[in-house]
């Protein structure tokens, strides 16, 4: 009996360090609503908001285009002759769908060893960093969600290359991550998210 309940106790302990739930909020399509289902989204955009100055409905469209705010989001598979399993299509992974090696930057850059992408206050302080570098870097305005989520999709150097230009796919994707951040900034302005 004390085994059973010394067994019970553990299992709900290390349930609650889960960190929350990671699968995607259900309204996707509506920041407020997104905002009060998950009240730590809320909190992590308006503390990288305060810290690195990156308006909310720009963080939120660029994390919807990445991960639909999936923190176990991944890239695809890759296959050879169309069944044979090739690894996934890139290191791409997590809320912000930061790649191993810049994350890895980050981390030592901040210092934030314990930092996961799996955590939503993490990966949006990673885009508040990530974007901020670009503006220092490159002079894209923090609010200029176009030319920062071409930014970090192709990376920087890629960015000041003009990869992007050659990529009509890529130019229609931002088009919509630009639709989705106005969308989310008028719908943020008329529930008073602030």
């Amino acid at each position: 009996m004390i085994r059973a309940l010394s067994a019970a106790v553990i299992l709900m302990i290390v349930a609650s360090c889960g960190g929350g739930p990671k699968d995607s909020p259900r309204n996707l399509e509506n920041a407020c609503l997104l905002l009060q289902e998950r009240k730590p989204y809320a909190r992590a955009f308006r503390r990288v908001e305060r810290k690195y100055g990156v308006p909310t409905h720009v963080m939120m469209a660029m994390i919807h285009q990445e991960s639909k705010f999936d923190g176990d989001a991944r890239t695809p598979h890759r296959y050879a002759l169309g069944i044979i399993p090739m690894g996934r299509q890139s290191s791409a992974f997590g809320y912000s769908q930061a790649l191993d090696g810049t994350w890895d930057e980050y981390v030592q850059e901040t210092n934030n060893r314990r930092a996961k992408r799996t955590d939503i206050d993490d990966a949006t302080d990673f885009m508040g960093w990530y974007m901020t570098k670009t503006r220092d870097s490159l002079g894209i305005p923090l609010w200029d969600v176009t030319n920062q989520y071409l930014a970090y999709h192709d990376g920087r150097s890629g960015y000041a290359r003009g990869t992007w230009k050659k990529k009509g796919w890529l130019i229609a994707v931002t088009q919509r991550v630009a639709a989705r951040s106005e969308l989310y900034r008028t719908q943020l302005v008329n529930c008073r998210y602030k």
